[in-house]
């Protein structure tokens, strides 16, 4: 494994802890506004992007309230939602379409944070899995356009 790749991977977490420490009142509960989702959009450049959110996002859920039930769905979450863009972006080449289509797939998948959350604070489901999709709707809506600008500055795709 290649030190910049390892360092690049160290850093992506890192950012993802500490954003989401940053706003952690508002990235563990029924309503979620978790501003370090946005680095979900690197993956639109580079899938190797993904071990680092993926870390990211397992450290910063040992710190959660709820405990294991955010330290295995979310992550699987994660892993999963990320897992189904990279093959995607196999097939679209263009970067604004999927930004796009990583902001629906995350928004859409976000149901398996309402059953999480259904079965840890039992939440209604479907109220909850509308709350928690509306965050990460905001959230990765609202960072499209900022990833999309700061890769034409950075050039995502050879950082790592």
């Amino acid at each position: 494994m290649k030190v910049k790749f390892m360092a690049t991977t160290g850093i992506i977490a890192a950012l993802y802890i500490a954003v989401t420490m940053l706003v952690a009142p508002f990235g563990f509960t029924e309503v979620q506004f978790r501003i370090s989702e946005i680095f979900n959009h690197l993956v639109a450049f580079n899938p190797r992007f993904s071990i680092g959110i993926i870390l990211g996002v397992f450290i910063s859920n040992i710190f959660s309230p709820l405990g294991m039930y955010d330290l295995i769905f979310g992550v699987a979450h994660s892993i999963i939602t990320i897992s189904i863009f990279v093959l995607i972006c196999k097939l679209v080449k263009n970067i604004t379409v999927r930004l796009v289509i990583n902001t629906l797939l995350f928004t859409f998948t976000m149901f398996i944070i309402a059953f999480e959350l259904n079965l840890a604070l039992e939440l209604p489901f479907f109220w909850t899995w509308l709350t928690v999709a509306a965050g990460e709707f905001v959230v990765l809506a609202v960072g499209a356009p900022i990833m999309y600008l700061l890769n034409k500055r950075l050039n995502f795709k050879n950082l790592i």
